[in-house]
């Protein structure tokens, strides 16, 4: 599998709300989706289930160290590949933050193309190191549970997440344990062949495993 195709859901991390505002509007220019913008560690919650972000932007400011916070702290939850901008001129950041995970840095961050090649970059970067059983893997099970909702309640794919979303909040369950629940649930509706338990697993496994990651 390789990385994501057409416009992409962005969190931006870091930074004052004018910066963060300007690298909304530039990638918002280049036809992807900026989700939320948040400023500091504490605003940073459930950013997978609540947000699926496909790419995270950190924004490096005046504080590297608050900037490896969020990083620490997107790299362990979101399940996306990080990108810092550099506004200011820090090797040793750099050094920490690749520790730390980030796939790209850019300096400046004022042109679009930059951007637009950074990112690609990244993503590629990230289908590369990551195998499906885990970041890919708990995506491909959602995308097809979404596609289960949205053929059975004849609704939009937002619609779809949403049914997902409000559920895991409701339950206090993770949102990946309710998409392999649908896909499991769909295995035992009528109509559809009653599978062995061994086939369930199969099948719940070739959903997360069975695509290769690739550029």
């Amino acid at each position: 599998m390789g990385p994501k195709k057409g416009p992409l859901r962005i969190i931006i991390a870091g930074g004052d709300s004018t910066r963060a505002g300007q690298v909304a509007t530039l990638l918002g220019g280049l036809g992807h989706e900026v989700v939320t913008v948040v400023e500091d560690l504490p605003a940073l919650t459930n950013l997978s289930e609540e947000y699926w972000p496909d790419v995270a932007i950190v924004i490096v400011g005046d504080s590297s160290q608050a900037a490896l916070g969020l990083i620490r702290r997107i790299v362990k939850e979101a399940a996306c590949p990080v990108i810092a901008v550099l506004d200011t001129q820090d090797r040793a950041f750099i050094t920490q933050a690749a520790r730390l995970g980030i796939f790209a840095y850019i300096v400046d961050g004022h042109d679009p193309q930059e951007f637009h090649s950074t990112m690609d970059i990244a993503l590629c970067r990230f289908a590369e190191y990551h195998d499906l059983e885990g970041a890919f893997g708990r995506r491909a099970i959602t995308e097809r549970a979404k596609g289960l909702l949205m053929e059975r309640h004849a609704c939009s794919e937002e619609a779809a997440f949403n049914m997902l979303r409000d559920r895991s909040r409701l339950t206090g369950r993770k949102l990946i344990d309710l998409a392999e629940a649908v896909l499991l649930s769909h295995l035992l509706l009528p109509g559809v062949e009653n599978p062995s338990p061994s086939q369930v697993d199969s099948q719940v496994r070739e959903t997360s495993g069975g695509m290769e990651a690739s550029c």
